[in-house]
């Protein structure tokens, strides 16, 4: 205790005594010293006393899985922009490879006091992945938002594009265009919004055959490998779960010699920046970010705000944006 008293005291340049008065409650100290002890505990990482986590700043956790594709910093800017209005501060979180796991992001956001977490994009999506730290927060009682499809049992609002419905868009678009051997190239097995997006493919095609179904990591590395299985099984529409994974597909095509849209036709998802300015430019299906950021925001805010919200996934529509990257299917 006496050394955090007099990491304080350094921190702030007061006595120990003025510390200790204001980790008491007691008279006798300016509102600004008593803002600089307490920004100062947060600072060093040391909880607040009880009576005063009232006053916390009002800090809200952002986690996101990676920035590398550029729908998530376009979600960090949207829920980033929402919380200031309401006078929150939102705190980036970005798992890089090999760095800090979502746990220890948890972790240090608890540790902060934070008012709440919003999620977009992590573990919470992966069937597989380890979810004790979702269980934490939920047993402390933080506001949590979700964006896009969780696994069941977690029990937090989730704010979500509608999976189906672009699969379903795109999937139309192709087949309109004559394409008949279409593929999907999706996230990991157990990555809900990919299972969410083969549960549609097959419903719209029951006969889909399986060696028509590539799985990748989200990268275009990743999507240039699975596109590259596809075209070797004859496939001249490919339908992709990210944009990165349609420019590996694009990628991927022209290695082989095979021009885009002329004989391959690939669609993204998301519409994240830039997809208008690659060549060619690609048709994707559109997330509504703006809508969905706000959402979000709304269902945290009002968990904030002591009102308990519903557990159920709004569902919000996404929209086609045929661009250059489809066209009509190769005569053979």
């Amino acid at each position: 205790m006496t050394r955090r008293l007099a990491q304080v005291a350094k921190k702030v340049g007061v006595s120990e005594a003025t510390v200790s008065r204001v980790l008491n409650g007691k008279p006798g100290v300016s509102d600004s010293t008593r803002q600089a002890v307490l920004s100062a505990l947060d600072v060093l990482g040391y909880e607040r006393p009880t009576q005063l986590r009232g006053e916390r700043a009002r800090l809200v956790g952002l986690v996101l899985p990676e920035l590398q594709n550029p729908i998530f910093p376009a979600f960090a800017e949207v829920i980033g922009g929402a919380l200031a209005q309401l006078g929150l501060t939102p705190v980036l979180c970005t798992q890089t490879k090999g760095g800090v796991s979502e746990a220890d992001y948890v972790e240090l956001l608890l540790q902060q006091q934070v008012s709440g977490v919003v999620f977009a994009g992590g573990l919470y999506a992966q069937a597989d992945a380890p979810h004790d730290h979702y269980r934490q927060l939920a047993d402390r009682n933080i506001p949590v938002v979700l964006v896009n499809a969780a696994i069941e049992h977690l029990g937090f609002p989730c704010v979500s594009c509608d999976d189906a419905v672009a699969v379903e868009q795109a999937w139309r678009h192709l087949a309109s265009l004559g394409h008949e051997r279409i593929g999907l190239v999706l996230g990991p097995a157990d990555h809900m919004p990919s299972q969410r997006k083969l549960s549609a493919a097959r419903a719209l095609a029951p006969d889909l055959p399986d060696e028509h179904v590539a799985r990748a990591m989200f990268s275009l590395e990743g999507g240039q490998a699975a596109a590259t299985r596809l075209l070797d099984r004859g496939v001249t529409g490919i339908i992709c779960a990210s944009d990165p994974l349609a420019l590996g597909a694009v990628r991927a095509a022209r290695r082989k010699g095979l021009a885009v849209p002329g004989e391959v036709s690939v669609v993204g998802y998301d519409d994240s920046a830039f997809m208008n300015c690659t060549e060619p430019p690609l048709t994707t299906v559109r997330q509504p970010i703006e809508a969905m950021g706000r959402a979000a925001v709304e269902l945290l805010n009002a968990q904030i705000g002591g009102s308990s919200v519903t557990a159920e996934e709004l569902l919000f529509e996404p929209e086609l944006v045929v661009r250059g990257s489809t066209a009509q299917a190769p005569r053979h």
